[in-house]
């Protein structure tokens, strides 16, 4: 992926891809794994897929970690290589997104790990947030919880409305969607001004590519990254996202 300069929203977003540190065993990452973006003070935001739900993201040298799990998710993943994090956001409580160990190898003593209630249960702590709560966790670094469930007959077992979390993060100004498992709901519309987005495709369980462009064109964020994906063809996602005037980068997160 070349580089490319996006203007939006008054904040400038200089993508490029960069060599990083080998700190897991995972022998997906790789050099063209990591996404760097710069806010509108200058600040970087980095990109780190690590699989499936799970990412990196290291904002003005703050670590925040998605979703972290060991072996819920294959490739096994060895936490402990990984620097401790000062952020944890979980998303729900299934075990490709909660890891009790994973959690635990990541945090320090300073740690704010925020979650639904059911997940904040599971872990005996964390700041619970539900469906349209906010939370500042610095002067610059805001996350507010929006919805995320299934609305396919048959599948709403599976994540139902009002329990579940995606996560918006506004980092100096950059809009970061993290969508969770979730389908296109209608509440998509109400996700204004995102830079970068992470959203799920792959059935029973999350969205078809279909449903992806329908929620790509409600969000319409400037960078889409599909993740959560499993066996889903990512030339099927590609070939869904054409024309959508959204520029799309698939990473490693099967």
């Amino acid at each position: 992926m070349g580089i490319r300069l996006l203007l939006a929203c008054g904040v400038m977003l200089l993508a490029s891809c960069g060599n990083k540190t080998p700190k897991a065993t995972n022998d997906n990452l790789n050099s063209n794994d990591m996404d760097t973006f710069k806010t509108k003070n200058g600040k970087t935001v980095k990109f780190t897929p690590i699989k499936h739900a799970s990412m990196e993201i290291n904002f003005d040298g703050r670590i925040i970690q998605v979703d972290p799990v060991i072996d819920g998710a294959l490739p096994v993943t060895n936490y402990t290589q990984w620097p401790k994090a000062d952020y944890i956001l979980v998303t729900h409580d299934h075990y490709d997104h909660l890891d009790t160990q994973a959690v635990a190898d990541l945090s320090k003593d300073s740690t704010v790990i925020v979650t639904n209630a059911s997940s904040a249960e599971m872990l005996g702590k964390g700041k619970v947030m539900a469906n349209g709560d906010s939370l500042r966790l610095a002067d610059d670094l805001m996350v507010y919880a929006v919805p995320a469930y299934n609305i396919t007959p048959g599948h709403t077992q599976f994540h139902p409305k009002d329990r579940d979390n995606g996560f918006i993060l506004v980092a100096d100004g950059l809009r970061i969607y993290i969508a969770g498992d979730t389908e296109d709901i209608e509440e998509m519309a109400d996700v204004k001004d995102i830079d970068v987005a992470f959203m799920p495709c792959n059935q029973p369980y999350t969205m078809t590519p279909a449903q992806l462009r329908r929620a790509a064109d409600m969000v319409k964020p400037r960078v889409l990254y599909p993740y959560h994906f499993g066996d889903t063809d990512p030339e099927a996602m590609k070939e869904a996202l054409e024309g959508s005037g959204i520029e799309v980068r698939i990473r490693d997160f099967q």
